[in-house]
């Protein structure tokens, strides 16, 4: 069931997408920016879909949210991916945007693909009351930027530098910014739109985020580069401290399985209709890619 709505709703998500972006001038920063939108699982706008369907939100109104965090989502891949941060020239399975192009139409792709998850959470077609619109805006602004993303890859960078490696506690708090932000808003977008209680999917998304790091942190030691698309155990050539170098990995194998289990039981309220949901947990922290 939910590898099926996975796909179903990347495919629908990412060809809303593609249309908006259609509608630009066809210039290499348009393409790059179709380039960087293509290829992804599509999690962050599952998300957004299915909580939408847990709220009772009309899917028609649900594609902007989930392409806008689509958008947010690719645009901070495409800056990662600069030799100023990561320096990787494999994204997806495909060449990086810097790569393909230049750095220069990297910056402004990614630039570009950030304004337009703005402007289409601004879209009236996004929601009928503008009220909603502003508070998906906000809150997105908020966990995409310095509250959010943006601090947890600045504090990143800062401990590649570090005298001392990171704590489990600070890496925590790390992830919870540089991947979890992204993640909880998705979760919590259908119970926005819907003017719902968002405790629950906040619950269910910071339990969801944290167990996605450290099933990376996992991917990164013994994971397939081919399959993954992208280059596998940077982390350790640099240096840095993980879950995995901090835990051992059987230990934080059995971490991830156990916030997986706490994201699912985030969502007792909404019983049964929440299974694909508990589904997604799951997932994530089995994924080989």
């Amino acid at each position: 069931m939910f590898t099926d709505a996975l796909k179903t709703d990347a495919a629908r998500v990412l060809a809303h997408l593609d249309g908006v972006i259609a509608g630009f001038d066809e210039l290499p920063v348009t393409r790059a920016m179709r380039h960087a939108i293509a290829g992804g699982k599509g999690l962050r706008g599952f998300l957004v879909m299915e909580s939408a369907r847990l709220h009772d939100v009309a899917a028609a109104h649900a594609l902007w949210p989930a392409g806008a965090i689509e958008a947010v989502h690719a645009y901070s891949l495409v800056h990662d991916d600069l030799p100023c941060m990561d320096d990787d020239d494999l994204r997806r399975g495909q060449p990086t945007v810097h790569v393909k192009w230049d750095e220069a139409t990297a910056v402004l792709a990614g630039d570009a693909l950030q304004a337009l998850a703005f402007e289409m959470l601004a879209d009236p077609r996004c929601h009928d009351r503008a009220a909603v619109r502003a508070e998906l805006t906000l809150s997105l602004a908020q966990a995409a930027g310095a509250r959010g993303m943006v601090l947890g890859q600045a504090c990143d960078i800062a401990a590649e530098t570090a005298e001392t490696p990171l704590t489990l506690d600070q890496i925590t708090r790390l992830q919870a910014g540089k991947t979890g932000a992204l993640i909880g808003w998705s979760a919590e977008a259908g119970a926005r739109m819907a003017g719902a209680d968002i405790t629950p999917m906040r619950h269910y998304a910071r339990a969801l985020g944290l167990a996605f790091q450290i099933a990376d942190d996992i991917l990164d030691v013994e994971g397939d580069a081919a399959r993954a698309g992208k280059r596998l155990q940077k982390d350790a050539a640099a240096g840095k401290a993980t879950f995995v170098s901090l835990l051992g990995l059987e230990p934080a194998r059995a971490r991830a399985k156990a916030l997986a289990e706490e994201a699912c039981d985030a969502l007792s309220p909404y019983g049964p209709r929440a299974e694909t949901l508990r589904e997604a947990a799951r997932f994530v922290i089995s994924r080989d890619i």
